[in-house]
């Protein structure tokens, strides 16, 4: 199965651009997605097309208007579903969301630009709103392909070797582990002693305390989401002097 994004977008061609590199367009040569992408000032009335008007009550900027927007989703033949508008105040995208929408068959993003979208089309023909973060873009563009490459990496022949997903920051709910490469020693930094072992039980251990301990300084609210820490969690940053004792509950 071939897993369909539709983009709505002012910036068509920024989005081709990009999802012709890298991973996203080895992955489209693989035949693991496909883009489509809509211009939907295609879809605005008028000599000059316009897409965005001055906001009711007053204020600074331009909101975008709802017509052009949900005649795009409603007359285009086989846009995929579900509707997904970038917007601050939609849901955080997560590990957790990309999962859910790699399971799908497509998935459509809706990138705002200026003051955003008129609330009645986000009521009308949108069926749910995600955020990248607590911060505000100048459209919807770069979150688009942030979203699409999160999902693009987990579908199966996403990587190529879908084995590369697997360990990976938030995928067992933790940051992923320090990687080193060659040479051993870089300006007197040395590759930690276990990498080199070929100890692979070892190595396993050494990477899972690191994810760990990662997590506990920099993301403790990521522990508190998948429940806190277990027993043998709880020795290990013990034993890494991260907590007093196995019974701290940090």
């Amino acid at each position: 199965m071939t897993l369909r994004v539709d983009v709505l977008s002012l910036f068509p061609d920024a989005l081709r651009a990009y999802a012709d590199t890298s991973v996203l367009g080895r992955a489209r040569e693989r035949g693991v997605w496909e883009l489509f992408v809509h211009d939907f000032r295609e879809a605005a009335s008028g000599a000059h097309r316009s897409v965005d008007d001055t906001p009711y009550g007053g204020g600074a900027g331009m909101v975008l208007a709802p017509e052009p927007i949900a005649r795009t989703i409603e007359e285009t033949p086989g846009l995929a579903r579900p509707v997904i508008a970038l917007t601050p105040s939609g849901e955080p995208f997560t590990h957790a969301t990309a999962t859910r929408l790699a399971r799908l068959e497509g998935f459509t993003l809706v990138c705002g630009r200026y003051e955003g979208f008129d609330q009645r089309v986000l009521e009308a023909v949108v069926d749910e709103e995600v955020s990248l973060g607590d911060f505000v873009l100048a459209g919807g563009e770069l979150a688009a392909l942030c979203v699409i490459e999160a999902v693009v990496r987990l579908v199966p022949g996403g990587l190529g070797n879908d084995e590369s997903s697997v360990e990976e920051s938030f995928g067992d709910g933790l940051l992923e582990y320090p990687h080193y490469t060659k040479p051993a020693v870089w300006r007197g930094r040395e590759v930690p002693e276990v990498l080199r072992s070929g100890n692979h039980a070892a190595i396993e251990r050494w990477r899972r305390t690191q994810a760990l301990a990662l997590t506990w300084r920099r993301r403790p609210d990521l522990i508190e989401r998948r429940g806190g820490l277990n027993p043998l969690e709880r020795r290990w940053l013990t034993e890494l002097g991260l907590l007093e004792s196995p019974d701290e509950n940090g």
